[in-house]
């Protein structure tokens, strides 16, 4: 890995993984409002900060149907990547993609987390990637089978956080002035935890 830096909008890319219907009917580990809330509120965080991102599916049209529409809803720009592979990274495609964000640090969140998480971080980090793991904004199957998928990717070198957590390393100081309302807007409607937040930075009188 390379010499530690904390992520922020230059430096990283968002990756979204099967976040579809039929694949969030096998989640057990999180409740799926909860899950789909904190998808949705990782997506917005990345727009704030305009974080290149990739949005990728299986098998859309005979098993999981099209990514949330509410996820998608936040990027209409993107076009997600439709594959057929279990695996993201063993489609030319999605690897096409992640390498023209150009850059090296991933912060990836899937279904299942035993295998569409699991597999491409893995292949990922034997890419020379940097692999974050959105654990709020993944799922899987009961909670063991979520945690033994994450343990590995821990052992190997991926790291774990939370949708929110890389909200604040992209904001980091709340003097930016320029991305504080709406990171604040965000909280509130996806936290509603308005007592974590700072009070507005001074306006100074001109």
């Amino acid at each position: 890995m390379s010499e530690f830096q904390l992520l922020d909008k230059d430096n990283s890319a968002l990756i979204f993984i099967d976040h579809q219907p039929q694949m969030a009917f096998g989640v057990t580990n999180i409740d799926r409002r909860l899950l789909k809330n904190n998808a949705v509120g990782l997506a917005k965080a990345g727009k704030i900060f305009n974080v290149p991102t990739v949005f990728s599916a299986v098998e859309t049209e005979r098993f999981s149907g099209d990514i949330w529409p509410e996820l998608l809803a936040v990027r209409p720009d993107i076009v997600p990547l439709k594959r057929a592979s279990m695996n993201a990274w063993e489609d030319a495609a999605f690897i096409k993609a992640i390498a023209a964000t150009g850059r090296k640090k991933l912060v990836i969140s899937a279904l299942w987390a035993e295998t569409g998480l699991t597999f491409p971080a893995l292949m990922a980090l034997e890419a020379g990637y940097e692999v974050y793991l959105v654990t709020d904004a993944s799922g899987g199957t009961p909670d063991d089978v979520h945690e033994r998928a994450i343990a590995p990717l821990i052992q190997a070198g991926a790291a774990p956080v939370t949708w929110q957590q890389v909200l604040l390393e992209y904001q980091r100081n709340w003097a930016s002035k320029e991305t504080y309302d709406a990171v604040m807007a965000l909280i509130r409607e996806h936290r509603n935890t308005d007592a974590l937040v700072p009070p507005a930075p001074a306006r100074t009188a001109k």
